[in-house]
């Protein structure tokens, strides 16, 4: 039978409050007056499901909300994009997460209120979605509080049933960089790391050291580096990729463009080569808007640059 989803997303959901202009707090009770505000779809993962669905890919998102206002943007954001949530869990006890972003043109700082994001649990998943499903993609890794002890058990599961399994842990607030991964990575087909955490997980001081180092234990690794491309490495042959030269608004949710991208050629049997320039070309054009969902490209729009 053929699968209902190309890709089940599971991971965490939060809305973004995206700040622009002088970002730079100043305490003492000064006010600053900024250039723009902007509430928008936020979390690695919904990013990566809203730029997976624009491609085309039928998407499904396994998550949790708190029943309030920003739990009801979310879940009417995603459906809005295309996406399946049919396996959101809207909780009464709780809060839905919240990040504010300081956003710069090239860079940003961002403030996060965990609230739901780290209150997923490994038996609030719908399996059935996971059944049906031909890819499993998971965000945000370190947040994911209450499921991280059962991750593993979630990939051997998903790929007992045929799936290929990626993974994009982000950035961990905590910096120990460990929290049981290494386990986790042996059931990993895909790990979408940036530079930053690539040599943070593998504790290792040079790009090629350390991919080498993952490459023992994951199949695939694909290395975002912002302007610089991205790189990745397959058995023992490496690949690199430019991005493209964009005016930059947002860099909010590049990375998760650049995900929904490779992941698009990787589905579709592309050689690496092409996956990873679709990955860069996806991320770079997502900058030309406020929030990580608004400049999304569609399939055509990407392959014009392909």
């Amino acid at each position: 039978m053929s699968p209902d989803f190309d890709v089940v997303v599971v991971g965490e959901l939060n809305a973004d409050l995206v700040l622009s202009g002088d970002v730079t707090p100043a305490f003492g009770q000064v006010e600053k007056l900024l250039d723009d505000a902007t509430l928008t779809m936020g979390s690695s993962s919904a990013i990566f499901a809203c730029g997976a669905a624009r491609l085309g890919l039928r998407t499904a998102f396994i998550g949790k909300v708190g029943d309030d206002t920003f739990g009801r943007f979310m879940i009417d954001s995603l459906k809005a994009r295309g996406v399946d949530t049919s396996g959101v869990v809207v909780d009464t006890h709780i809060r839905t997460g919240l990040s504010v972003i300081l956003s710069r043109p090239t860079d940003r700082a961002i403030l996060t209120y965990l609230g739901s994001i780290a209150a997923l649990k490994f038996n609030e998943i719908d399996f059935s979605l996971i059944q049906r499903a031909r890819h499993l993609h998971m965000g945000s890794y370190f947040l994911l509080d209450a499921l991280k002890p059962d991750v593993p058990r979630l990939f051997e599961t998903a790929r007992a049933h045929g799936l290929t399994v990626s993974l994009d842990t982000n950035y961990d607030p905590s910096e120990k960089w460990n929290s049981g991964l290494s386990a986790v990575l042996r059931h990993v087909n895909l790990f979408l790391p940036n530079e930053t955490e690539l040599l943070a997980i593998t504790r290792q001081s040079e790009i090629q050291t350390a991919l080498e180092t993952l490459s023992q234990t994951v199949p695939l690794v694909a290395l975002k580096r912002g302007a610089d491309g991205a790189m990745a490495r397959q058995d023992n042959a490496l690949y690199t990729a430019q991005s493209l030269s964009v005016n930059v608004v947002d860099t909010t949710g590049a990375g998760d463009s650049f995900d929904a991208g490779f992941i698009y050629g990787y589905l579709n049997g592309w050689d690496i080569q092409l996956c990873l320039r679709m990955g860069c070309i996806c991320g770079a054009l997502s900058t030309q808007g406020i929030g990580g969902t608004t400049a999304q490209p569609t399939l055509a729009e990407a392959l014009q640059w392909l």
